[in-house]
């Protein structure tokens, strides 16, 4: 299966030409353009010709264009260059205005800069957020009020993650009514390629681009700075780029964003913009294809023709990401410098929009480079992604686990649903409202019948999840009678006193204002509970006496990606035991497994990954039995494992990520035959191709 990239905001592949000039730049003009020689005046020239390039697609005019690392650097300087100038006007008594004024959905970069600089030059100038409305779009009332106090102000040309195009002609208009002689800087990383630039008639006085983002390789940017505005060198030495930023060039990365700049130039090797807008008209309707509910999050006519960003409701970002990863279809959450971070996106929530469509965004983005072909490719494998999402949902566990245990889990808070496979019956413990519309989901995905909504202790968001799990689920949740504060039915008054699911039975414990329940078949004398959910009690104050020291303890807060944990390995933790889990003999290379097979015949390997993943994306690993135990049901399968000898079992998911938990929590109860696959499919896959 070919990938289908779309992350091109993130960053690009590099153009062929590019590749190709920066070659031909390494092998036959490689001089130090510094030098007086041929070799470095034909290296001087080549510089030369890319900056005049620039020059005139940017519209510069007279104004300095310097070649560096890439954005940050760019921005970087441009902050310092506006700061000292800053103070060395504050130091001649000179009112420069009271604000350092950037827009709250800015790149991280800049605020960051903004601080740092201002710490370090003791300015100690106030730094204000400008707000942006429910479109992306800088409140302009807000900067009439602060223009005329900000003495930096700082906005985009696009947004990187939702493609938002700002209103530059308007935040100009206010700034001349205004009468603001604040710096403006303007991060036009976004814009190359995408948005006519013509920087030389505007306002602007620093604008910062990165090549790679636009086919350029990584490491080599540029720096616009308008006539007349103070500049600083951020790197001083030999005096490079006339002074304004000293070290050797980096000819090879000049050399291929100007190949990249010649393909811009000749009006033929990208894409128009009209091509570029039926491109994302395309992406969209088999969107909407796939996920019919989705949500977007911006409105298309106000942004850039190559991005899109949307919400689909009941599914996490996560999820999104990993069914679309094993379709090999590329996209991210937000920006790719914070994607890792398990937040919300800063971006969205500076819109006002609802948490759950923060926290559950998507960015697809493709770059100008896109043809009929890679589109035509791109919707094809979105639209498989909606069908292996609907058919993966519907998926059961194999028969020898029928019954299902399932974790939910959004920045650590847990959900846990108990299900009968025979009765369709099933019983939730502790949703939270932000989790309601993923376990209704996933109740009506499997037709499972709601027979109860418990909460481990008086919340009061608990009547709010349950009624609004009910409304979701409408006739799924007909079971649902009359229930005490925990949400323990009732019967003709009185508490019922288990709830049975098929075979097994779940029974409440009292402990103190707490509740746990208990889960265990229903035909031990005496009960034997498998599972305990024990809400947000800490596991230490489970006494020994009231369940078994191996019974699996299923918390309601799992921030240190336990799953799930036991009295037995708590207390050889707190006892000072070694926890292998800990080591590093846990972690198999992908180099490494196919003699670990070889020397394990009886090995099984374990994917991890959702149901929808496997559906999106099979994997084959022939001579070796391959079982599918999704993370959110490994719990499932624990009791079984552990009460059987232990064959060798080999972990993987998509990054190697969700696999480590897994064989962490095996050895943390005691099952020490496991291991994971570092890296994942993600290496195997680059291994095998």
């Amino acid at each position: 299966m070919t990938e289908i990239y779309l992350d091109g905001n993130a960053t690009t592949a590099v153009l062929p030409a590019a590749i190709e000039a920066a070659t031909q730049a390494m092998s036959q003009c490689f001089g130090n353009p510094s030098s007086t020689h041929a070799t470095g005046i034909r290296a001087k020239a080549m510089m030369s010709q890319a900056r005049q390039r620039a020059a005139r697609l940017l519209g510069a005019g007279d104004g300095r264009l310097m070649f560096n690392s890439g954005a940050t650097e760019g921005i970087q300087t441009a902050v310092l260059s506006a700061l000292c100038a800053l103070r060395e006007r504050q130091s001649g008594g000179e009112f420069i205005g009271k604000f350092l004024l950037y827009g709250a959905t800015e790149h991280k970069a800049v605020p960051e800069s903004l601080a740092h600089w201002n710490r370090l030059l003791g300015l100690n100038l106030e730094m204000i957020k400008l707000p942006v409305d429910a479109d992306g779009l800088h409140d302009l009332d807000a900067l009439r009020l602060l223009a005329k106090d900000a003495a930096l102000i700082c906005t985009m040309a696009a947004n990187n993650e939702t493609g938002v195009i700002s209103e530059l002609a308007q935040i100009e208009a206010v700034l001349q009514e205004t009468c603001s002689d604040a710096y403006w800087l303007v991060d036009c990383v976004q814009a190359l390629g995408k948005m006519q630039l013509n920087l030389a008639a505007t306002r602007i006085d620093y604008a910062t681009f990165s090549g790679h983002k636009l086919y350029a390789p990584k490491g080599i940017g540029m720096l616009y700075v308008r006539p007349g505005t103070p500049f600083t060198p951020l790197m001083m030495g030999g005096g490079q780029e006339s002074g304004q930023r000293s070290g050797t060039e980096n000819m090879a990365g000049i050399a291929a964003l100007g190949a990249v700049l010649a393909a811009l130039e000749d009006g033929v090797t990208f894409r128009n913009h009209q091509q570029l807008h039926t491109f994302r008209d395309r992406l969209a309707a088999s969107l909407r294809t796939a996920f019919p509910d989705i949500v977007f999050n911006l409105p298309l006519e106000k942004t850039l023709p190559t991005t899109l960003n949307f919400s689909v409701p009941g599914m996490s970002s996560k999820e999104l990401l990993d069914l679309f990863d094993a379709a090999q279809v590329r996209v991210s959450s937000g920006s790719a410098c914070s994607a890792a971070k398990a937040a919300p996106s800063y971006v969205l929530e500076a819109m006002h929009l609802p948490e759950w469509r923060s926290s559950s965004a998507i960015r697809m983005s493709f770059g100008p480079l896109a043809d009929d072909a890679f589109i035509n490719a791109a919707c094809a494998r979105i639209e498989h992604c909606g069908i292996a999402w609907r058919n993966g949902s519907t998926t059961t566990l194999s028969a020898a686990i029928r019954d299902e245990v399932v974790q939910f889990n959004q920045e650590g808070a847990n959900a846990w649903l108990v299900a009968d496979g025979a009765t369709r019956n099933c019983v939730i413990i502790d949703p939270s409202p932000a989790l309601a519309p993923r376990l209704a989901a996933y109740v009506r995905s499997q037709n499972y019948r709601l027979s109860a909504v418990l909460c481990n202790h008086i919340r009061p968001d608990g009547d709010e999840a349950r009624i609004e799990l009910a409304g979701a689920l409408g006739s799924h949740a007909d079971a649902i009678g009359s229930h005490d504060a925990f949400g323990w039915p009732a019967s003709e008054g009185s508490a019922t006193t288990a709830v049975m699911l098929g075979a097994r039975k779940l029974i409440r414990m009292p402990l103190g204002e707490h509740q746990i329940y208990l889960l265990g078949d229903a035909k031990d004398e005496p009960f034997s509970a498998h599972f305990a959910f024990i809400g947000e009690l800490p596991a230490a104050t489970i006494a020994s006496a009231l369940i078994d020291p191996d019974t699996l303890l299923c918390s309601a807060r799992d921030d240190a990606n336990l799953l799930c944990t036991s009295l037995r390995a708590e207390q050889s933790q707190a006892a000072g035991a070694k926890i292998d889990s800990n080591t590093d003999n846990m972690h198999l290379s992908a180099a490494a497994l196919d003699q670990f097979l070889s020397n394990h015949p009886d090995a099984i390997l374990v994917d991890v990954r959702e149901t929808y993943e496997q559906a999106a994306g099979v994997v084959t690993i022939t001579g070796t039995t391959v079982l599918h135990a999704p993370l959110s049901r490994l719990t499932s399968h624990l009791p079984q494992w552990l009460r059987n000898d232990p064959v060798p079992l080999v972990f993987f998911c998509r990054s190697g990520n969700r696999s480590g938990k897994a064989v962490a929590c095996l050895r943390r109860l005691g099952y020490q035959n496991a291991w994971h696959v570092v890296g994942g499919l993600a290496i195997l896959d680059r291994q095998q191709a």
